[in-house]
């Protein structure tokens, strides 16, 4: 009598499943057909010359901006994230109440939305500091932005580390810091790679925060502490200003790929690694 008043529900859970799969790839499906079909029309040449004026409405300053505000923000997020994560899984105490504390933290700080990192950018970076609307401003907003997210993937991917791993080292003799660094993060690397997926994919499309400490100027950054728009501020500057409709779609079309690229490569990466 159990299973068979058991068998309904799996059917009703299991229809749940496959319908929520069906709609999230749909949805997915849709989005992306509904890009291309706007956006490759009005893909040209144009949109990829190296300056941009009123007529051609050129992407490329934007693409070159955002691969220098995406490098920047990681090399200052990864290597405190990777940090961090690696004291407090290894080094710090179990049942250390500052662990905790830390962990809420950071787990509160990846749900705080972005507009109001970019006030915290503009108050501090931009207005205290004095960096102006700048390429630095708008990497050290990003960094802070994305280094709960790197230092809470990391986290997990450590502690998803067999504890095995560990002792055998120690039991050939290898001290702390070799284990930590020749056993455990090789073996937690596609953890690792994940989290760093995910805040280039953030950095990629970020708008909000962008605006208060970056600027929307449409031109190459010609140093740190210039002005400059990444490709998402790109493309919310063509819509919103209600003339160039059609190279918006046509720079939507073009993240897309970016993004797709990126992740493409990244879990590559992180496959060899993983193998390796």
């Amino acid at each position: 009598m159990k299973i068979a008043g058991r068998k309904p529900l799996s059917f009703v859970l299991r229809c749940f499943v496959y319908l929520s799969a069906a709609l999230t790839v749909g949805a997915l499906g849709f989005l992306i057909a509904y890009i291309l079909i706007k956006g490759v029309p009005h893909l040209s040449l144009d949109l990829f010359a190296w300056e941009y004026t009123s007529d051609n409405c050129s992407m490329m300053p934007a693409i070159i901006n955002t691969l220098e505000m995406t490098f920047l923000a990681l090399l200052i997020a990864v290597p405190f994230g990777i940090g961090s994560a690696i004291y407090l899984v290894e080094y710090a105490k179990r049942g250390n109440k500052l662990v905790e504390v830390v962990r809420i933290t950071t787990e509160t700080l990846t749900g705080i939305p972005s507009i109001v990192y970019g006030l915290f950018g503009m108050l501090f970076f931009v207005n205290k500091l004095q960096w102006r609307l700048s390429i630095m401003a708008g990497a050290c907003t990003l960094a802070i932005m994305v280094l709960p997210v790197i230092m809470r993937t990391t986290e997990e991917a450590l502690i998803a580390v067999p504890d095995s791993y560990r002792e055998g080292s120690f039991g050939l003799g290898a001290g702390k810091l070799r284990t930590v660094f020749q056993i455990v993060l090789p073996s937690a690397m596609p953890g690792i790679l994940s989290g760093v997926i995910l805040a280039v994919g953030r950095i990629v499309g970020e708008t909000a925060a962008l605006i208060y400490t970056a600027g929307t100027v449409a031109g190459v950054a010609t140093d740190l502490f210039s002005s400059g728009r990444t490709l998402a501020i790109h493309m919310y500057c063509l819509s919103s200003e209600g003339m160039h409709i059609d190279q918006a779609y046509a720079t939507a079309v073009v993240l897309l790929v970016v993004v797709i690229f990126i992740n493409l490569l990244s879990s590559q990466i992180a496959k060899r690694v993983s193998k390796g």
